[in-house]
């Protein structure tokens, strides 16, 4: 049996259209509500973002156009282990594994930071291999 996936759908704003991309802005509205990541992907917390988005047919765009904007649920509890979850448990298993060897407070919590920042560091590095697992798609709005 094969396994439906289930996609979060924000409606949008094309704010600009450049070659092969197009900058759409995002309000938070209660359809963030139905979402398995709601409040912890972003867009709870705000009343806007601009999301910049691969398009291949962005010349069918123009700013002011009304768009949907879709992304797998999956890959959005994906970022939340990535964003939120990871750097906790490494920060966690820093600070356990040097306060257990006895080290002193100061260095115990500089070493958590340290760890945090390669993490970040290591995150930055393999950000186009990071972005390909997110997959944004736009569909023009459907007007009745």
């Amino acid at each position: 049996m094969e396994r439906l996936e289930r996609v979060a759908s924000h409606a949008g704003i094309v704010q600009e259209v450049k070659q092969g991309r197009v900058l759409v802005k995002i309000e938070a509205v209660s359809a963030c509500a139905s979402c398995a990541a709601h409040g912890k992907c972003g867009f709870a917390e705000s009343k806007d973002k601009t999301l910049e988005i691969p398009a291949a047919d962005w010349q069918q765009y123009t700013v002011g156009q009304a768009v949907t904007v879709h992304i797998d649920e999956s890959r959005g509890m994906l970022a939340v282990w990535i964003a939120y979850v990871l750097p906790a448990l490494l920060m966690l298993v820093a600070i356990v594994a040097l306060s257990l060897a006895h080290l002193p407070e100061w260095m115990v919590v500089l070493a958590a930071f340290v760890v945090l920042g390669l993490y970040v560091l290591v995150l930055y590095l393999c950000r186009c291999k990071v972005e390909s697992h997110f997959t944004l798609t736009l569909a023009h709005a459907i007007t009745q």
